[in-house]
């Protein structure tokens, strides 16, 4: 098993930014990549970034490439996202999640059915 927690969110006005994290406690050593995913009021949960625990290789949604950056710390089992430039459209319940599938494949991450473990997630809020 393994336990994830976010924090770091919060309300914020357009134009601003906000860090992440996601702490991960339990059976860390088999998780092969973290990933953040968001849902907003009357939407499917979608993916946001990915970040793979040993080559440390990123992949992002394209609504948020250039704004939002995901980092790893393996030391405190912790995953980050910074999140800047923030829109009104990123509002939204954002979610950490642990998979402990392994494959070579570029996508494979960013995929929702990948993941195996998620956290109980922190609201975004920004407001225009």
């Amino acid at each position: 098993q393994v336990q994830l927690v976010e924090s770091g969110g919060g309300l914020v006005q357009t134009g601003g930014s906000l860090r992440l994290s996601c702490a991960a406690s339990g059976r860390t050593f088999s998780s092969r990549a973290m990933g953040w995913f968001r849902q907003a009021p009357g939407k499917e949960r979608e993916f946001v970034a990915a970040i793979r625990w040993g080559s440390g290789s990123t992949y992002y949604a394209d609504s948020v490439k250039g704004r939002f950056s995901i980092s790893r710390d393996n030391a405190e089992n912790t995953v980050y996202l910074q999140m800047n430039s923030l829109k009104p459209e990123d509002t939204a319940v954002y979610y950490c999640a642990a998979s402990m599938k392994v494959s070579a494949t570029v996508n494979y991450y960013t995929r929702r059915m990948t993941y195996d473990y998620w956290g109980p997630g922190t609201q975004v809020t920004v407001s225009s």
